[in-house]
């Protein structure tokens, strides 16, 4: 695909998942427009709006994936690579904002996404025996509030660079918001 091609594809695709996110029933002339490419271009590569969102849905896809490989989990360090995920998950958030649910009744996404998420939770079993999480019935809250954490730091803080956002998310995952001379209810 020549740069240019590829450059329109991407600006297609990331307008697509902005707009998407906050109108779903936005056109692709819509989008087109606000891509700054002639709407031509976007019917030559997609039949369909449908299809245009399924490319949206993949490319979130593979943005995921690709921050998963990119943190490490298995290998680097605990807490580094809880950083790394979360920053670059924030990232993806903010990319790709569209709910990748809606494309969860195609079984190769589905498995795709179940394969995201055993990464996550092994990841996360991994930090609870290296005593970074509490054992017991902590372990499901922890599955359960970190990609709520990941969301909130993703659109409530924006203001903030990816980098920042995670810093904070890691922070509240890790020590909760109360002070830290507050004793802990068990």
């Amino acid at each position: 695909m020549r740069a240019d091609a590829a450059r329109n594809l991407e600006a297609v695709l990331t307008t697509g998942a902005r707009i998407l996110a906050v109108e779903p029933g936005a056109t692709i002339a819509s989008i087109a427009a606000e891509a700054g490419v002639d709407r031509r271009t976007v019917y030559r590569r997609f039949a369909s709006r449908e299809e245009l969102l399924a490319a949206i849905h993949t490319a979130r896809l593979e943005a995921i994936e690709a921050a998963i490989e990119d943190a490490r989990l298995r290998e680097a360090p605990v807490v580094v690579a809880l950083h790394r995920y979360v920053e670059n998950i924030i990232a993806v958030n903010r990319t790709w904002p569209v709910d990748l649910s809606l494309m969860l009744t195609d079984d190769a996404v589905r498995r795709r996404r179940d394969a995201c998420l055993f990464e996550v939770d092994t990841f996360l079993a991994r930090a609870r025996d290296e005593g970074l999480l509490w054992p017991g019935p902590a372990e499901g809250w922890a599955r359960v509030l970190l990609p709520h954490l990941l969301i909130l730091a993703s659109h409530q803080q924006a203001h903030l660079s990816p980098a920042e956002a995670a810093d904070l998310a890691v922070d509240t995952f890790l020590h909760g918001i109360g002070a830290p001379h507050v004793s802990r209810m068990t």
